[in-house]
């Protein structure tokens, strides 16, 4: 009989287990992907608003499933959902009796609408399909091997008027609300036909936001582009370093704003980037990242610098009824 329980708390001993079925669902459905960490588990655990549920099958865990409730004003009626069923227990009606429990709990939370990532040709694909879940933005993942060369010329190209700044961590004082700035362009970045809301950045949000990663015992690195002539930073790139596997490092924001575009800030700043991680973080062996189909200028960015198609990520959106 299967069993779903709500996870008031995250013991080692339940760390453990969720753990022990990501190992299973991604070693079955992407052999060599990077999986998430007890560590980092445990930190996501601390966000206030994420509700985790586990499904058992004769006392062992054999799924798991998470909702993130978002807070923000745009974002208040929307949630994120997280599902992992063993490959071995597949198939039995514990991936639908997991989501059911998320949905209800959504509804009851006043979520209208859920959104959830999933792994090109793999079985969450049919899966949200069959439960009326809608492709609305396709991403093409990326991926870098450092080792296949520089990119010092890039990042040492002169970009008159703009100079280079870094910083690993939070933001420092002088720079913060500049970045702020910066992120919030991030909104006018080119997607597919999701309707997730979007973020409003402020010097608080920033500061959780490295917090967040540092709690996971991960590093956070940023390169960004100032203006000689305001002050202002003209784009920026991030990076994130496992603390558990440092080998593969993820991408996260990258964006130049409007006003400075079409003159090669983004791929100056990425070849920066690359380029102080070969110095800084020699752990690091590839960088990983993923490009929105639709925005072909950050592609081009991408593909110039080395990065190849690696895999394909589709966003998933239901509108849930009354």
């Amino acid at each position: 009989m299967i069993q779903v329980d709500r996870l008031a708390a995250f013991t080692l001993d339940r760390v453990e287990r969720w753990h022990a079925v990501l190992v299973a669902s991604y070693g079955h459905d992407l052999p060599g992907e990077t999986v998430p960490t007890p560590v980092q588990i445990s930190a996501a655990a601390l966000r206030s608003r994420v509700a985790r549920w586990t499904a058992t099958v004769d006392g062992a865990v054999v799924g798991v499933a998470s909702l993130r409730m978002f807070d923000d004003p745009d974002r208040a009626r929307l949630g994120e959902v997280g599902l992992h069923v063993h490959p071995d227990h597949r198939r039995q009606g514990i991936g639908s009796r997991l989501l059911d429990t998320v949905i209800a709990h959504a509804r009851a939370d006043g979520r209208n609408s859920l959104v959830a990532e999933v792994a090109g040709d793999t079985p969450g694909v049919p899966f949200s399909e069959a439960r009326g879940f809608t492709c609305v933005l396709s991403l093409t993942r990326l991926l870098l091997r450092l080792d296949d060369g520089t990119h010092k010329e890039l990042a040492e190209a002169p970009h008159p008027g703009y100079r280079l700044v870094r910083w690993a961590g939070a933001a420092p004082d002088d720079l913060v609300e500049a970045f702020v700035v910066a992120k919030q362009a991030m909104t006018e970045t080119p997607a597919g036909d999701e309707g997730f809301g979007g973020i409003h950045w402020s010097v608080k949000r920033v500061r959780e936001m490295a917090r967040t990663v540092a709690d996971r015992g991960d590093g956070l690195y940023t390169v960004g582009v100032t203006s000689d002539a305001d002050g202002t930073m003209a784009g920026f790139t991030e990076i994130v370093v496992p603390g558990g596997d440092p080998r593969r490092a993820i991408q996260y924001d990258t964006v130049v704003v409007a006003p400075h575009r079409g003159r090669g800030l983004g791929l100056w700043a990425k070849a920066a980037m690359l380029e102080w991680l070969r110095s800084e973080r020699p752990d690091v062996r590839e960088v990983e990242t993923d490009n929105a189909d639709t925005n072909r200028y950050m592609l081009a960015v991408n593909e110039r610098l080395g990065f190849r198609p690696h895999g394909q990520t589709r966003e998933y959106q239901v509108v849930l009824d009354s």
